[in-house]
């Protein structure tokens, strides 16, 4: 067993029930604060100590991280749907940008000397290029991206004045599920693609909806870096051993393959491990989608020992289906 636990927010939501995961069975303790609006308590494993509350209640998060002797946090709680970040952008800046504030002041208080971000490619907006590296120009497009800016910020400054080193990790397409089948997406209302795509096939809905279909791409659809959630957990736990290993300095690094795939690749994918044929619906561009957004990852792969491990489009795309299965076997 690791020395201490590590406070895991937003660990019942779906990258972070994939992160707990990825730390138990690297030997840490966990303790788990999520609110429970968008979140499943019984995607939290049971070796896992479960406190419902938010992270912006003070009382709540320093009792847990006073009682389990917490070492570390993965803040993964927050609200992620782009498109609701525009028409509610105080909704995102309360609870991403004014409670990570409050949990980043918990951690200092209780003497929690690392921190881990779950960030985002948003921060990039629309990059001038592609690939793009962590030093490319942070130019937001949507309150979700910018909420998500400006907790880094928070964390940078933060750590020069006080006793916490931190990694910001920046997420470009997370998808998949995990192989062993403990955990996967099961929010309702998902938009992610691969996400949906399997909820057509398995019968929840009817078709997918192509959004664009005269982007600068070779097929003239989105491309995006799509990285098996059950990788990036595992990215999330070599960061906090660096973190340990090297207190007197932080991270911010990309998490994706660098290579991308456009919305009809990823759907022939899933036409191929399903057999069939899903319903596609040509429709026009969203507002403020870039045409291509793949991760430069040669700085995750220069600092961490993280290596991908599955992938490949197939495979997520496998993951994800036979999650959606059980999902729906789940439900009845």
């Amino acid at each position: 067993m690791r020395d201490g636990t590590v406070m895991v927010t937003g660990g019942a939501g779906y990258i972070g029930s994939h992160a707990v995961l990825a730390l138990l069975d690297a030997g840490w303790r966990v303790v788990v604060i999520d609110n429970l609006v968008t979140g499943f308590d019984w995607a939290v494993d049971d070796r896992a100590i479960l406190v419902k509350a938010d992270v912006a209640d003070d009382d709540a998060v320093r009792g847990a991280m006073r009682e389990h002797d917490v070492r570390a946090v993965m803040h993964f709680a927050g609200s992620v749907v782009v498109p609701e970040s525009v028409s509610d952008p105080l909704k995102y800046y309360r609870n991403n940008t004014a409670a990570s504030r409050s949990l980043i002041e918990s951690a200092v208080a209780c003497g929690v000397k690392h921190f881990i971000f779950s960030s985002t490619a948003a921060t990039y907006g629309i990059p001038d290029r592609v690939p793009v590296a962590e030093d490319a120009p942070k130019a937001p497009i949507n309150p979700y991206g910018t909420s998500k800016l400006m907790t880094e910020m928070m964390l940078r400054d933060v750590a020069a004045a006080h006793d916490l080193n931190y990694c910001a990790l920046r997420y470009f397409n997370v998808a998949g599920a995990d192989p062993d089948g403990r955990s996967g997406q099961s929010t309702a209302g998902a938009t992610h693609l691969i996400k949906v795509a399997v909820e057509a096939a398995t019968g929840k809905r009817d078709h997918v909806s192509v959004f664009g279909t005269d982007f600068d791409t070779p097929d003239g659809t989105g491309v995006r870096d799509y990285i098996h959630v059950s990788d990036l957990a595992a990215a999330h736990v070599d960061a906090l051993d660096l973190l340990i290993a090297d207190p007197e300095h932080s991270h911010t690094l990309n998490c994706g393959y660098g290579r991308g795939y456009s919305v009809i690749e990823v759907l022939d994918a899933v036409d191929r491990v399903t057999n069939m044929t899903i319903d596609r619906r040509m429709e026009g561009r969203r507002a403020g989608d870039p045409d291509a957004l793949v991760a430069d990852n040669s700085a995750i792969l220069k600092t961490l020992p993280w290596r991908p491990r599955r992938d490949d489009l197939d495979t997520i795309v496998k993951d994800a289906l036979a999650w959606e299965r059980a999902l729906a076997e789940r439900r009845g």
